[in-house]
């Protein structure tokens, strides 16, 4: 049973509960075979596009060489070419590409440039969707990541570090961080303990929420709107607890799947990316959630790949000044991550749900907020998609797109297929037409 914040884990999804949204709707009179689920997956510092993109749009044939482990599921794949994060770039407001490339990556708005507690970016297509979906699961979303980062401090330029190492933001205001200790990932997925362990604990929290709130109601009357704005967004947040521990009690429970809990994080790198992944086929499998953020690692990280052949820092090398011996190894960092992004996409694969797989109920979203890492660019971005998102969703192709499409036109169209209608999202200017085929 799922009790790591006060919820019980949802059964898995069965045939018998049908359609849940409208793009997995009825064919010739048969129940869709399953809801849709999204993720999103990212990786720092860009590519070595040359060794990224395909030499020709349409059937994808020849891979280049960074996508050459995803050759085993290319026809689950669509590379997307030609988008862009327009507001990942300066417009005004220097250096700090590395921070408003994952800042901006989900949201499409221009992070404030500051390392105070003055944060602000826009919210993220995950929390658009999880907000959406949030009495239909346990959790509304998983955020997980490879890498620990700080939630203060200047990382970049002048940009806070929370730009740099979060991926999810809830509003504008409030950055999701992720969790990289699978253990953790796990207790809050499956928890552990009796159902009177978890009656006890809840009775805590509502104890403890209760106090807090009868607190704090004289201390807010004598707060500026700025500390206001932040007592408002902390009982949002306690609120939201409240509701996550009110719809575990209507929510039948399920027993722990067939997994052994991790013990804590891995000192080896690519393990440590397995487990998480393992525990995002878990989540999904189970209904658990249906939308999960995973940041690889952090943006402008300096991480070494020795076990990659790459002992140098990545971020030292993504600045390779066309040197073809580190734009080389860049190569092999990208191959290293497309592994793993492989592992995870046959993981859903082997996975059977209804009429297909769990891969086919699935949309991967996989990228990066910078293009070339050398010259920090954010147009003609390396994205791809992955499954087939309950039939709506053609694979085996790359498709170009004109030049300045922004990335949020994608994230839209991931949203129509959750059954979530939006006009405009960030900086988008519409849906992003071709992905049906």
């Amino acid at each position: 049973m799922l009790r790591g914040i006060g919820a019980t884990v949802a059964l898995p999804w069965l045939d018998s509960m049908g359609a849940v949204t409208s793009w997995a709707a009825p064919v010739d009179g048969k129940a869709a075979p399953a809801p849709n689920r999204m993720a999103f997956l990212y990786v720092p510092n860009g590519k070595n596009m040359a060794d990224w993109t395909p030499k020709t749009e349409g059937a994808l044939t020849d891979l280049p060489a960074i996508l050459q482990p995803l050759a085993k599921v290319k026809d689950d794949l669509l590379i997307l070419t030609g988008l862009t994060a327009d507001k990942a770039r300066a417009h005004g407001d220097g250096g700090g590409d590395h921070a408003r490339a994952l800042g901006a990556f989900l949201t499409g708005c221009q992070p404030r440039k500051t390392d105070g507690a003055d944060i602000r970016s826009g919210v993220s297509v995950d929390q658009v969707a999880a907000g959406r979906l949030a009495d239909v699961t346990r959790l509304p979303s998983l955020e997980i990541g490879g890498e620990a980062g700080s939630m203060a401090g200047n990382c970049d330029s002048g940009y806070s570090c929370v730009y740099s190492s979060t991926m999810s933001w809830r509003s504008a205001t409030q950055p999701l961080p992720k969790e990289v200790n699978p253990k953790l990932v796990f207790e809050r997925l499956f928890g552990s303990g009796g159902d009177a362990e978890r009656a006890k604990r809840d009775a805590r929290r509502k104890s403890v929420l209760d106090f807090v709130r009868e607190d704090s109601a004289d201390l807010k009357n004598k707060l500026g709107s700025n500390d206001q704005r932040k007592l408002d967004e902390y009982f949002s947040a306690i609120r939201d607890v409240e509701q996550r521990i009110a719809r575990a009690d209507k929510l039948p429970p399920v027993k722990t799947p067939d997994y052994k809990a991790p013990a804590t994080i891995p000192a080896n790198y690519a393990e440590h990316l397995r487990i998480l992944a393992d525990l995002m086929v878990l989540a999904f499998q189970a209904d658990v959630t249906r939308v999960c953020t995973f940041v690889l690692a952090n943006e402008g990280s300096n991480k070494p790949y020795p076990f990659a052949g790459v002992p140098e820092g990545h971020h030292d090398l993504s600045h390779h000044g066309n040197d073809a011996k580190k734009k080389e190894k860049i190569r092999d960092i990208n191959k290293f991550h497309t592994t793993q992004l492989a592992y995870l996409i046959e993981k859903l694969k082997s996975v059977t749900e209804g009429d297909g797989t769990l891969l086919d109920h699935c949309m991967l979203a996989y990228g990066s907020g910078n293009s070339d890492g050398n010259a920090h660019n954010h147009e003609d971005l390396p994205i791809l998609v992955a499954g087939r998102g309950c039939g709506t969703i053609k694979t085996g192709r790359h498709l170009k797109f004109a030049k300045e499409t922004p990335l949020n036109n994608l994230w839209l169209s991931m949203l129509d297929r959750m059954d979530v209608k939006l006009n405009n999202l960030g900086d988008s200017t519409g849906h992003l037409p071709g992905l049906k085929g």
